[in-house]
């Protein structure tokens, strides 16, 4: 059967104020000719003249963030334990078949930025689209906010899970989830605004923190959802960089769909 393969992330880029300043990504980009110079030091004797074109090789330094670009969440980041008291996993420990299942996409851009996204509009969208969740499906959620990626406005843009969301997800057997904004919660700022007016810490990180009582992981920063295509009938593929220890490790999720 011919199949589509649909990129689903973003690149990391230095210097984009999509993310806070702290976590903006640096790139030192050696070029051809400045790789000509480093190889006269592995090859002693060696000019630029015996180099094709006189040119080396490339190579990238990148100072960023485990989770800078698109990236899969472990459970230790949003708590040292889950499952009621089980030691948390981290991104090295996140079993491979959590990675690789079928899709379904919530289509969630009728929701203003800093909504909460309810059990009531999981339910619903649901039912549009003619879908019941099944253990280790890979729940991908469109808010449109990654149509900002690039400005400072991608961090204050898009619809969020709450706390009851996520858990009426992770109940249903559900290991993985994404969305194409830059948290799984609704928007910092909107978070912090609704602390100052009523003080209640409940409001704060409650999707994230919802991985204390089932353990799950989330990819953040997603995009081009829509070229998927269809809400389900498809594949997701997202494996994580494996770095010993992590909260996060990057990932370049991919749609397989039927052609």
């Amino acid at each position: 059967m011919a199949k589509r393969f649909v990129d689903l992330s973003i690149s990391i880029e230095a210097g984009l104020p999509s993310d806070p300043p702290m976590m903006i990504p640096k790139i030192d980009y050696v070029t051809h000719e400045m790789g000509a110079e480093q190889m006269k030091m592995f090859f002693p004797g060696i000019d630029t003249k015996d180099l094709p074109g006189g040119l080396g090789w490339a190579v990238e330094e990148i100072t960023l963030y485990t989770h800078s670009g698109t990236h899969l969440d472990a459970p230790y980041h949003y708590h040292p334990t889950m499952d009621k008291g089980q030691r948390a996993l981290t991104i090295d420990e996140i079993p491979l078949e959590w990675c690789f299942s079928d899709g379904v996409v919530l289509d969630f851009r009728h929701k203003n930025d800093g909504e909460a996204i309810s059990v009531e509009d999981v339910e619903k969208e649901l039912e549009r689209i003619k879908y019941d969740i099944k253990p280790l499906d890979i729940v991908l959620v469109r808010t449109g906010a990654d149509a900002a990626w690039g400005t400072d406005q991608y961090l204050v843009k898009g619809a969020g899970m709450s706390r009851e969301s996520t858990l009426y997800l992770t109940e249903k057997g559900v290991k993985v989830v994404g969305i194409d904004a830059w948290s799984w919660d609704r928007p910092l700022p909107y978070q912090a605004a609704d602390f100052q007016q009523n003080g209640d810490a409940k409001v704060i990180w409650e999707a994230h923190f919802a991985g204390i009582d089932i353990g799950y992981c989330h990819m953040e920063k997603m995009a081009n959802l829509a070229a998927i295509g269809q809400p389900h009938g498809f594949e997701v593929c997202c494996f994580p960089v494996k770095i010993k220890g992590a909260s996060a490790g990057w990932t370049r999720p991919v749609a397989i769909v039927p052609a």
